[in-house]
């Protein structure tokens, strides 16, 4: 899935038009109101497949602060004028950053260190939040993961496979919010074969505030694996491509987590409460499903086969080759192997938990055993289930299915 939204050119294009212009004499003005209006031009053209999209929403009120701060017309050439190159010393290079853009040393400096939180999006898709509640939810289309008073992150789901309800991460879009004396406004924003090592601006940092380093982009892995620090609120983020899809980790301090002003609303960000209980599903209840399924298979042709037809068996043994604990990452791998048959799940499910160790303040919580679903009162199992029952439950559902 290509997304027709191509804000991301018109970003590029602005940025590669502008790069410098901060260090331009007056009588150079114009040439930047020139380059905002073609910015302009070329967001109203894709205005139409860019409607819910977070990175255009931020370029076009972008845009009109710009023209209001160099008192642009909005009338007048368009034409792109001559591409810069950064001088030596701008922000991109700067090392040194004022105190207020390191969070641990000016939010903490006279009381305890922060407590780290950190919610995870992977597979078909497997959520786990800030509160280590761990859910597998269908959430189709374009869902809210963070929005606090420092950055807002969205994902966009789409289906696997054409008639599945299985779905993965294929878009993720970042926005870090202008802070104080540290960072101007950024949008990193990714698709699937398109994971960038730079913001959609094409810089690598905060921009031309002191504390612009206080926010960077590193690529561990080209086109697979980038990680984003933002210093200045304490956060790392890591966003992967496996297979085709996006994964997203991020560790934040609770203080962070929870600075938002409409608390009201914070009920519809996943990473902060979780999907809604209409969209969570239940391994047991998609493992019924399947059964049927495999059932309506044998007896005519109705539902597509998945690319590789994966048994419970191997799918399970596939697994344990990269996730050895039978935890809820295993269980993750199995039951997306089962509904994909996608083998890049399990190594989906493998850095999601690779990311959790890197990330994740207490190691003692690394693995999760609970239920993926939120059940109403009085259907609740004991959430100290162990891991052994709970998957001999799980094989001894199996080959009752099997049987009927």
């Amino acid at each position: 899935v290509t997304s027709p939204c191509k804000i991301l050119k018109c970003n590029s294009e602005f940025w590669a038009a502008t790069s410098g212009s901060h260090h331009l004499g007056t009588e150079e003005a114009p040439e930047f109101c020139t380059a905002l209006r073609a910015y302009a031009h070329c967001t109203r053209r894709t205005a139409r497949t860019c409607r819910g999209d977070l990175a255009y929403h931020s370029a076009v009120h972008g845009i009109d602060d710009l023209m209001v701060q160099h008192n642009c017309s909005k009338d007048g050439p368009t034409s792109q004028p001559r591409l810069r190159t950064l001088p030596p010393g701008d922000s991109q290079e700067r090392s040194d950053s004022p105190e207020i853009c390191h969070y641990e040393k000016s939010f903490h400096k006279h009381s305890a260190a922060p407590n780290y939180t950190h919610c995870g999006l992977f597979g078909d898709p497997h959520l786990r939040t800030f509160t280590d509640t761990f859910q597998t939810c269908k959430v189709q289309g374009a869902w809210p993961l963070i929005d606090n008073n420092y950055l807002n992150v969205q994902v966009t789901n789409t289906p696997v496979l054409p008639g599945s309800t299985a779905t993965a991460t294929s878009k993720l879009t970042i926005i870090f919010k202008s802070f104080q004396e540290c960072v101007d406004q950024k949008v990193y924003q990714a698709e699937m074969d398109e994971l960038p090592a730079a913001f959609a601006d094409g810089s690598k940092n905060g921009g031309d505030k002191h504390g612009a380093n206080s926010l960077k982009i590193t690529e561990k892995v080209s086109g697979q694996h980038i990680e984003i620090q933002a210093k200045y609120i304490g956060t790392t983020i890591v966003v992967r491509q496996v297979g085709r899809y996006l994964t997203f980790a991020v560790r934040m301090p609770e203080e962070v987590v929870n600075a938002v002003e409409d608390r009201d609303s914070q009920g519809l960000y996943l990473c902060l409460r979780g999907c809604p209980l209409n969209q969570q599903i239940d391994f047991q209840t998609i493992r019924s499903a399947q059964a049927t399924e495999g059932r309506a298979r044998r007896k005519g042709p109705s539902l597509p086969a998945p690319p590789e037809a994966f048994t419970y068996e191997t799918a399970t043994a596939k697994c344990r080759e990269k996730l050895p604990v039978e935890d809820l990452y295993f269980q993750s791998c199995v039951f997306d192997l089962l509904t994909t048959g996608d083998v890049n799940f399990m190594l989906a499910a493998y850095y999601a938990f690779e990311d959790v160790k890197m990330l994740h303040s207490n190691k003692d919580k690394l693995h999760l055993y609970e239920r993926t679903r939120d059940l109403a009162p009085g259907n609740t199992a004991p959430s100290g289930t162990p891991p052994t029952l709970w998957v001999a439950l799980l094989c001894l559902s199996q080959c009752w299915l099997c049987l009927l």
